[in-house]
C-alpha cells in the first residue's frame, strides 16, 4: 500500500513538472521579439497596439439579427500578444509584456 501511494505521488510531480514546463515554454515569446523591438514600445498599451492583429467569426446576438437579418456575419478583431494566432484579452497582454520587461530591463 506505502509503495503504491510513493508511485502515485511521484507520477503525479513528473506530471507536473511537465505540464509547467511546457505552459512556460508557450508562453516565453522572447525568440520572437528582440530586446531592440521591447525598447521600442513606449508602454504596454502601444505594445498591445502593435501586436498583430487576429480575427474570428462569432455567433451574432439575437438583436444583430433582427438588425440585419439571417445572413448576418459577426466578426471579432483583437491583438495577439503572444503571437500564436488567438486573439489574447487585456489581462494576457500586459502580463506577456511584464515577462518580457523583466527578462529585457536586466
Amino acid at each position: 500500500m506505502k509503495f503504491i501511494m510513493i508511485l502515485l505521488t511521484a507520477i503525479l510531480v513528473l506530471a507536473s513538472f511537465a505540464l509547467s514546463a511546457k505552459k512556460t515554454a508557450s508562453q516565453d515569446i522572447s525568440h520572437l521579439i528582440s530586446k531592440e523591438e521591447f525598447v521600442s514600445y513606449k508602454d504596454v498599451a502601444d505594445f498591445i497596439a502593435q501586436s498583430p492583429r487576429v480575427t474570428m467569426t462569432v455567433t451574432p446576438s439575437k438583436a444583430d439579427i433582427e438588425e440585419y437579418g439571417q445572413q448576418v456575419a459577426k466578426s471579432l478583431t483583437g491583438s495577439d500578444c503572444d503571437r500564436d494566432g488567438k486573439m489574447d484579452d487585456n489581462p494576457s497582454c500586459n502580463a506577456i509584456f511584464y515577462k518580457l520587461w523583466l527578462k529585457y530591463s536586466r
